[in-house]
């Protein structure tokens, strides 16, 4: 059974998610949009995903539209190197922190991701896809300058797919990223 927020907006929550009570966000953190177009299967959730970060410079993204594809409390968390190859430091970020600190950036820089490969696994109304990307400045560049791997955790909730969670690892143009993320898409 689906909950409702209780902070006025309205927002039904997917079973499982927390939310609706003294610790409800803010209702622009749990934006209720997600048009059957985005989030019907994990091949439009993914799209959208990947769609509603790219843009060229000067492009406003449509944020309540990325809001709408996440739980409530979902976890953004990109993993860095500290160091030495082997040290990393992974940074957890709200989906609300993720805008403020690469919003900016990615409308005044113009930046374009794509998937370029993906793995599911699937199981009852949980999901998790390895989806490889590449990322380049411009539409028009002829090479990436980034690739990188994001793991991703979705629910279906018999209605629609949410992402509950995203990891990612992104490295230089040159990696080569492993052929068994390549095989499905």
């Amino acid at each position: 059974m689906r909950r409702r927020c209780r902070c006025g907006s309205g927002v039904r929550f997917p079973p499982g998610a927390q939310g609706g009570g003294a610790g409800c966000p803010a209702p622009a953190a749990h934006h209720p949009g997600g048009g059957p177009a985005d989030v019907g299967s994990l091949d439009a959730i993914l799209a959208a995903l990947y769609d509603v970060i790219s843009g060229p410079a000067g492009q406003a993204r449509d944020w309540d539209r990325m809001r709408s594809l996440f739980t409530p409390n979902a976890s953004m968390i990109p993993v860095n190197r500290q160091g030495a190859p082997t040290e990393v430091d992974p940074r957890f970020l709200s989906v609300e922190d993720y805008i403020e600190l690469a919003g900016p950036f990615l409308e005044q820089r113009g930046f374009f991701e794509r998937e370029i490969g993906r793995v599911i696994e699937r199981f009852e109304h949980i999901a998790h896809v390895f989806s490889a990307y590449d990322s380049r400045w411009t539409a028009d560049d002829l090479e990436p300058f980034a690739r990188g791997i994001d793991s991703i955790q979705l629910v279906w909730d018999n209605e629609r797919w949410w992402i509950t969670n995203i990891m990612w690892w992104g490295v230089g143009p040159d990696f080569e990223i492993p052929g068994k993320y390549l095989e499905q898409r």
